[in-house]
């Protein structure tokens, strides 16, 4: 385990969810300060009491990363007390699957509101700081469609990925020069709860343990990934 995490500020957004949590605990047991945003309060619950001991590295933030001043209240909060936010890892996202002609406004602004907007206010928020050190890294999740340009039944959510893993390369190129990676997974089937039950008859074998993902993001986090941005990186055992 890549141990430069030690005594840094990380982000972690969408940290309450299965493969949040396996990313938060890898940070934390890592030796980083980690903060945590938050909407539920039961998940908020469920992720400290996973965590045991390795809570005391985590603070929990109630926070809605698709507003701005949200945003900027909850970077803030994770750069205390000195100022620094080196690791933002945006894990908030969602997903909605059906043909266009059934797709209606309110699930496509969903869609780009979890998936893209939040992944450029938080980053937006993040870059001021880190900057202003020389010095960061960006995690974000984008989406095999995306990759792939495009999913039957996934237009909404295939545009949304779309936009983070452009926003993703962008930044990449913006930021060269000022010590910051910027770089996106792009997962396969995720091994999580909420999965199982959606698909109890589905072969499980090539889904993806959210702990090895989350030694991937630990990895990109790190300075050994410092030659590393505007990458893709293809998560898939098969």
């Amino acid at each position: 385990m890549d141990q430069v995490a030690t005594g840094r500020n990380v982000l972690v957004t969408g940290g309450t969810g299965a493969l949040g949590g396996a990313v938060v605990r890898a940070f934390a047991e890592a030796g980083a300060h980690v903060t945590v945003s938050w909407v539920s309060e039961r998940e908020r619950d469920a992720l400290r009491d996973e965590l045991g001991t390795a809570a005391r590295a985590v603070r929990l933030v109630e926070a809605d990363v698709t507003d701005a001043d949200a945003v900027a209240s909850l970077c803030a909060a994770a750069a205390e007390p000195d100022g620094r936010l080196e690791i933002l890892v945006q894990l908030v996202g969602g997903f909605a699957f059906g043909p266009i002609d059934e797709t209606d406004p309110k699930t496509w602004h969903k869609m780009l509101a979890l998936n893209a907007t939040s992944t450029f206010l938080c980053a937006r928020e993040a870059v001021k700081l880190m900057k202003s050190h020389g010095h960061g890294r960006i995690v974000t999740v984008a989406a095999v469609p995306a990759v792939n340009r495009g999913a039957p039944s996934m237009s909404a959510y295939a545009a949304s990925k779309a936009a983070v893993l452009n926003l993703t390369q962008s930044l990449s190129k913006e930021l060269v020069g000022h010590g910051i990676t910027v770089n996106a997974i792009v997962p396969t089937t995720i091994d999580t709860p909420a999965n199982r039950a959606a698909m109890p008859d589905a072969d499980r074998s090539t889904w993806l343990a959210p702990a090895a993902m989350a030694e991937v993001i630990l990895w990109l986090a790190g300075d050994a990934a410092g030659i590393v941005t505007g990458t893709a990186v293809m998560l898939s055992k098969g």
